[in-house]
């Protein structure tokens, strides 16, 4: 996983040791995918401690192997299908990322249902010349299913 976010170029990458924390006690909110026994892709997330009804998506990362196949999307449906118990599903994204702004967008209408864009961290705050981060909430989503 940490490969695999160093090679995105645009995610922020964590040390191996936190992924590896991530994996251990974020596993059912997490999910990897595989192709021939290699990692491509991961989504991390977490069910928030304020909104348990919600699932915050922190990273998605698809490998180079991996693009343009719908992985990240299919990544997405499986984490929500796997998650049981939200109605709502969150993540932040630089208004740049242009193609996680389009995946999201694709997994609110593939459940028909609304997603609404607000301001959370403006770039100064998050420094080094960071993008702000915008949140995106998808929701409520039907639960039939699941």
């Amino acid at each position: 996983m940490w490969r695999l976010a160093a090679e995105t170029g645009v995610l922020d990458v964590n040390s191996r040791y936190s992924y590896l924390i991530w994996c251990r006690d974020f596993a059912a909110t997490s999910v990897v995918a595989r192709l021939d026994d290699q990692v491509v892709g991961f989504i991390t997330g977490y069910r928030r401690p304020e909104a348990p009804d919600t699932l915050l998506v922190w990273q998605v990362a698809v490998g180079e192997a991996a693009r343009g196949r719908g992985v990240a999307g299919r990544m997405l449906d499986t984490l929500w299908s796997q998650v049981t118990d939200i109605a709502f599903m969150e993540t932040t994204v630089t208004p740049d990322n242009e193609a996680s702004i389009a995946m999201f967008t694709a997994f609110a209408r593939r459940n028909s249902t609304a997603i609404h864009r607000s301001d959370l961290f403006p770039g100064e705050l998050l420094g080094d010349g960071h993008e702000p981060e915008n949140l995106y909430r998808i929701g409520p989503i039907p639960n039939e299913g699941r």
